[in-house]
């Protein structure tokens, strides 16, 4: 069983074409919460100087602090104690963010110029996205974006996740990232092209997302399962850790801001006759998602504050 891998170019062709690939677009969102986007309209070049410029960041800026991490010398005591013990809280990974106001690693050549080029393609193709959503739910055009956004105007939240998970001396002892799913609207993920690790639950199975050359993993967070109302579900996912490889990994989020309401579409509500979650303050839900994040998410959307 593999992760649907879509071309999106061809919501732009033929009707019979552009109705077909709806429908796998449908599909991916209903059945699966993950899919594979090719032909995604960002450049390829722009990708190839992506892996450059985060690998060469990850070498010169990151990797000497990560391999004298306490995370490290955690892992490799446990490992001498022999006692069968795991390193239950951590993740095995090296992670920074990138937002339009943070400071960025500045001692790589071309990283912030590359990177701020990637994420404001990757917004636009999180727009794309979001459009195609609203058609295939039946919502009006620019439902979810104006949602997210608290109204017109560009109040949505753009983050980008920068990670890597380097070879694991002992992959039985710790999770690369513990499984979750995202508190957030449209995640975009640019995986590497040949060291896997990533995995989805679905059906009680846990299957690897596989990697494929500068593909956009597109999945949807906890946000657009309650636009939704359950009709598109967020999906658990993790990391494993391997022993060979390091595994890049770039998530762009686009999330609502945190003073945005969320409610189930109401044109849903009426269709499905029910509605199935609380109306609550975005930023009030990512106060209970940091303390509830590894735990199941039901509780999660209960304990927020109705409005």
């Amino acid at each position: 069983m593999a992760i649907p891998v879509i071309d999106f170019s061809k919501v732009n062709g033929s009707a019979e074409e552009r109705a077909k690939t709806m429908a796998e677009l449908a599909n991916g969102c209903e059945e699966w919460g993950f899919f594979q986007l090719v032909n995604h309209g960002v450049p390829e070049e722009l990708l190839e100087r992506v892996k450059k410029v985060s690998s060469e960041c990850y070498k010169l800026e990151r990797e000497e602090n990560f391999k004298n991490s306490k995370l490290v010398a955690a892992l490799n005591e446990l490992a001498e104690k022999k006692d069968g013990e795991k390193l239950d809280n951590v993740d095995w990974e090296d992670v920074f963010t990138l937002l339009d106001d943070n400071e960025w690693p500045s001692k790589t050549p071309g990283f912030k110029e590359t990177m701020a080029e990637y994420r404001a393609e990757l917004k636009k193709l999180a727009e794309r996205v979001m459009g195609v959503m609203d058609e295939n739910l039946g919502l009006p055009k620019g439902y979810i974006k104006k949602a997210f956004n608290d109204g017109e105007g560009d109040n949505a939240f753009f983050g980008t996740k920068v990670s890597h998970y380097p070879p694991c001396p002992h992959p039985e002892l710790v999770t690369g990232l513990r499984a979750h799913t995202d508190a957030g609207g449209v995640i975009l993920l640019f995986q590497d092209d040949e060291v896997g690790g990533l995995q989805i639950l679905k059906d009680g199975q846990w299957i690897d997302v596989q990697p494929l050359k500068n593909t956009i993993v597109i999945n949807t967070g906890d946000q657009i399962e309650v636009l939704s109302n359950g009709k598109y579900k967020s999906t658990w996912h993790r990391v494993l850790p391997y022993t060979q490889g390091n595994r890049r990994s770039i998530a762009s989020f686009y999330n609502p801001s945190l003073k945005a309401t969320i409610a189930p579409a109401p044109e849903l509500v009426e269709k499905d006759n029910k509605e199935t979650y609380p109306k609550f303050v975005f930023g009030d839900y990512m106060s209970v998602y940091v303390e509830q994040k590894f735990l199941p998410k039901e509780p999660r959307f209960q304990a927020v504050k109705a409005v």
